[in-house]
């Protein structure tokens, strides 16, 4: 399980004792990536005894989650937000859906089954569904929510999609599926619970270079970037 995290000295200390006490008895690994941090982010994740690895720098969420997904060992390899808006136990429900062999699940909240118990302010909302429709048009058409911070990657998939990603920001999980797809891994999505955080990281102008990401993107795959084989992480 990967956790990126900026500035989390007061989420993090709950989100880790939920998720370690989730998967007690299991086995797991939990690594936290501080994307150069200016509070006790990584005290607070050693004091957890979790798997800390720090940026020099303050890099990005989408360079922290690939250096993660490509240090991670395990066979099965989670990302999620420090702030568990996806509630740890909607795992479970991922977990299903790979045994029935896709190689990436992403969980939703724009599927009839999803549960928003708390939603994000109107003009958020509106932005993301404008989003996600230029998603599908330019990138993963039938996949209608790419943005929930919950995904599940087969140990393949993650080494496959990482390795080859480039974009350090808001819209890097897109960058992941769009490669995972384009070299065969099978994507499923899922409906999920899901609660806004007030304390969201994601501002408006993330969330506006969000679209110019869409196009490079599909520069990148034109160039042939996606093609270079997966032999190490493009940090």
């Amino acid at each position: 399980m990967v956790i990126p995290a900026y500035n989390e000295g007061r989420r993090l200390p709950p989100t880790l004792e939920k998720i370690q006490r989730y998967l007690a008895g299991r086995p797991h690994e939990i690594i936290v990536v501080d994307d150069g941090s200016q509070d006790d982010t990584v005290a607070r994740a050693a004091e957890a005894g979790v798997t800390v690895m720090s940026n020099e720098d303050n890099r990005g969420k989408g360079y922290s989650v690939r250096r993660g997904m490509l240090q991670a060992r395990g066979d099965r390899r989670l990302m999620t937000d420090a702030d568990l808006s996806t509630p740890i136990e909607e795992l479970d429900r991922l977990m299903k859906k790979m045994d029935e062999g896709y190689d990436v699940v992403i969980a939703s909240r724009a599927l009839p089954e999803s549960n928003v118990e708390v939603r994000q302010p109107w003009y958020r909302e509106n932005t993301g569904r404008l989003f996600n429709l230029c998603v599908r048009m330019l990138a993963l058409p039938g996949l209608q929510d790419t943005q929930c911070g919950f995904k599940l990657f087969s140990a393949p998939a993650a080494e496959q999609a990482f390795a080859a990603a480039r974009l350090d920001g808001f819209s890097f999980d897109v960058e992941a599926l769009f490669v995972a797809r384009r070299r065969g891994f099978r994507i499923a999505e899922v409906p999920v619970t899901w609660r806004n955080d007030e304390a969201t990281r994601v501002d408006t102008f993330k969330g506006a270079v969000a679209f110019l990401d869409l196009a490079r993107i599909r520069l990148n795959d034109l160039r042939g970037t996606y093609d270079v084989p997966a032999s190490g992480a493009a940090l």
